[in-house]
């Protein structure tokens, strides 16, 4: 059974937040709530916990896994970024993207796509999420709690424990989050391009 958190929105209880940055160093998966929508989430470098996401949400191995970075220096260490993208980035964050870029070698051989070597990374706005990234010390892997033939997120954390009691070891509950994904942009050759148009605005990058 999954263990279930309740958190506030915004003040996250300290010791609550560090009990769930404990339990995904022990190699748990969590359900989470971000400035977009829930998202699965577990250790970078957690072989069974990729596994998992991949069963849930029926993926292949062409699915773009998205980094959840507490702040652009964290980001930085994971994909390469060239000066105009910088601006592009830092700009938009924190917010409501994902950015699909070249991953460097601090990434997990298993994680980026398979052909084109890059991978998803993203700086929310959530009160929560930061708290956790900031106890944590490290990115979470992360893919958007959308379960298969469903088209929009679940968006409460009582449904998601109920759901996926089995599946996951933990529920982080701190309200309401929508049900609209992130906006997720390839800047990965050079030029813009809108992979899909979610939570974040558009504008800047058309």
């Amino acid at each position: 059974m999954a263990k279930y958190f309740d958190v506030h929105p915004e003040n996250p209880q300290q010791r609550t937040i560090s009990n769930v940055a404990d339990m995904i160093r022990s190699g748990a998966l969590i359900a989470y709530p971000t400035d977009s929508c829930f998202a699965l989430g577990c250790r970078l470098g957690n072989r069974e916990g990729i596994g998992r996401i991949r069963s849930i949400r029926n993926l292949d191995e062409r699915h773009h896994f998205t980094l959840v970075c507490e702040n652009f220096a964290q980001l930085g260490q994971f994909v390469h970024v060239d000066k105009d993208v910088f601006r592009l980035i830092k700009a938009a964050t924190p917010g409501s993207y994902t950015f699909i870029l070249p991953a460097t070698k601090e990434v997990p051989r298993q994680l980026p796509h398979p052909k084109k070597k890059t991978v998803g990374v993203r700086i929310p706005d959530h009160a929560t999420t930061q708290a956790l990234l900031a106890d944590l010390g490290e990115p979470l892997l992360s893919s958007t709690l959308l379960l298969p033939d469903e088209d929009e997120p679940m968006t409460q954390g009582w449904e998601i424990k109920e759901r996926l009691d089995h599946v996951v070891d933990a529920v982080v509950d701190s309200g309401d989050c929508g049900t609209e994904p992130t906006t997720v942009i390839d800047l990965s050759g050079g030029e813009a391009e809108i992979v899909r148009r979610g939570a974040g605005d558009t504008a800047r990058f058309e």
